[in-house]
């Protein structure tokens, strides 16, 4: 069994205020295999322009072009054309990149190292800026088999939603850093989880994250607006406040709990 924490394997990004390490990679679609032909996305390249306009707010006339893309293709195909990963725009949004990163050996060697003969594997990726405020979204971010799911339902019940699914709030993304274990673990039977915490509403945190990208292009941004864009991102991934905190610490004591009785169980 295994049942461990691991922290900060993107130490760029805690340091910067950035969702992304120091390529601009996104390490939740950095973990794919890069000796198969990458991942395709054919519809970043027609969102890429709309959501990343040549100045920062968008104008009027940037933010109808966002809107006519999404009357015509609908919101879901939306978020998944911005947010499942593309591997062709290296400052882009939601940017895979063409190798592994450092974070994804890193993760690796952890996993080599402290998992590599488990039996059963706990995995709790904790996130936020996804779903309603507060509220912890139950994520299944493992592989699409009735067997592996059935697992997480049985530790975590019946509110695990998998993305697959088209019932999460979460896109189906390629590369999470979750797909490591089955590639380091490959005698565990692994039970994964994304616990996913909102904060603002999701076109919200979204348009910080643009906000974010954005200014990656453009360093020759005002002192100012630079503050201002890396407030506002990490406002969009942290409730300051004791009402958000308290309840993503209960749940996530829950969850924990239920995840010490799943692998005693197992």
């Amino acid at each position: 069994m295994s049942n461990s924490g691991v922290h900060a394997v993107n130490p760029h990004g805690f340091s910067h205020l950035h969702r992304t390490n120091e390529d601009n990679i996104d390490l939740n679609r950095n973990h794919i295999d890069f000796n198969a032909p990458l991942p395709v996305n054919a519809a970043y390249a027609e969102v890429e322009p709309l959501v990343l306009p040549a100045s920062w707010p968008p104008t009027p006339a940037d933010e109808a072009a966002v809107g006519a893309y999404i009357q015509k293709h609908g919101m879901t195909a939306f978020r998944a054309a911005v947010t499942k990963g593309q591997y062709t725009s290296p400052n882009g949004l939601f940017y895979g990149g063409t190798a592994p990163s450092w974070s994804n050996g890193t993760i690796r060697k952890i996993l080599r190292k402290y998992a590599a003969s488990a039996t059963h594997l706990g995995w709790i990726d904790v996130h936020t800026g996804l779903g309603p405020y507060g509220h912890g979204e139950k994520i299944y971010p493992g592989r699409n088999t009735p067997e592996d799911l059935a697992l997480a339902h049985a530790w975590w019940g019946a509110d695990v939603f998998a993305p697959f699914a088209g019932d999460s709030a979460s896109a189906d993304v390629s590369g999470p850093v979750i797909s490591t274990a089955y590639d380091e673990c490959p005698n565990a039977r692994i039970a994964p989880m994304g616990l996913e915490f909102g904060t603002l509403p999701d076109l919200e945190v979204l348009n910080r994250l643009r906000a974010d990208t954005w200014l990656r292009r453009h360093p020759e941004a005002p002192e100012s607006q630079k503050r201002e864009i890396r407030q506002q991102l990490r406002d969009a991934f942290y409730c300051d406040n004791e009402e958000w905190k308290s309840m993503v610490l209960g749940q996530t004591r829950v969850v924990l709990l239920q995840t010490l009785q799943g692998l005693k169980s197992s």
